[in-house]
């Protein structure tokens, strides 16, 4: 048997043992209602302490303020460009990793695999060229779309949901990643685009309950998207991946 429809069989069989009245099946609903059993199992801890992790590590780089006056350049003015330099490393160079690095997490998590902290940091030693050219190449094809009347940015946003559990699961390299997202999210374009409505409300309810509820909310909005991954992971048998730029599609 192939090593991919083998690991297949094993996602399914692994997900159908660990619920047994459950079937993991690609939608919003199955993926949230997955998401939050699981959230609360073993590995609740771990999860809470890698968003609350992600929410204070996102803190320096945003929300910097300077400001510049030409008859002041004082200390602070000398500094303003270097801090600007260092804020655009660290969301570049550093918080993607991660942040890549807590998608998989939750993604060992919804597959019942071992859930270590130290996963959220294994991508400096294993993968951290990949998770900085993906983000980068995502970003600017999202900032294109958002460019050609909004609409565009969004569907691109969809499609390439996948690629930060690609690079970290698979361990395809970034154009390959973004390839293969685009093949992968085929059908399942409003599917995302849905859950990432939901989770707007999701936040807005944890923010109206008390602060502290939008670290549950993060959490389970990370569960249902790593469960929607693993759900087509395990449903997708096709492993050409479909390039998004200048190919047409094939039908399947």
């Amino acid at each position: 048997m192939p090593l991919g429809k083998q690991k297949t069989k094993t996602l399914k069989t692994k997900t159908m043992e660990s619920l047994k009245y459950f079937e993991l099946r690609p939608s919003a609903g199955g993926s949230f209602s997955y998401g939050w059993r699981k959230m609360f199992e073993k590995s609740f801890l771990p999860l809470l302490v890698a968003v609350i992790i992600v929410g204070l590590l996102n803190g320096p780089g945003y929300g910097f303020r300077g400001e510049w006056n030409g008859d002041d350049i004082n200390g602070f003015g000398l500094l303003l460009l270097p801090l600007a330099l260092f804020a655009l490393a660290y969301a570049f160079l550093f918080i993607p990793v991660i942040k890549y690095g807590k998608k998989k997490l939750f993604l060992n998590a919804m597959r019942d695999e071992e859930v270590d902290l130290k996963v959220m940091f294994e991508g400096f030693k294993t993968q951290y060229l990949n998770i900085i050219l993906a983000n980068l190449i995502v970003l600017a094809l999202v900032t294109v779309g958002f460019f050609m009347l909004i609409i565009p940015g969004i569907i691109v946003a969809c499609r390439l949901a996948f690629v930060p559990y690609l690079v970290m699961d698979k361990e395809l390299d970034a154009m390959k990643a973004v390839e293969k997202s685009w093949q992968m999210t085929r059908g399942y374009g409003w599917t995302i685009f849905g859950m990432a409505i939901l989770s707007f409300f999701i936040i807005i309810a944890g923010l109206i309950v008390c602060i502290v509820g939008v670290f549950f909310s993060s959490m389970w909005i990370s569960a249902a998207f790593a469960t929607l991954y693993a759900s087509v992971d395990g449903e997708k048998e096709d492993e050409n991946p479909i390039p998004i730029l200048g190919v047409n599609e094939v039908e399947e």
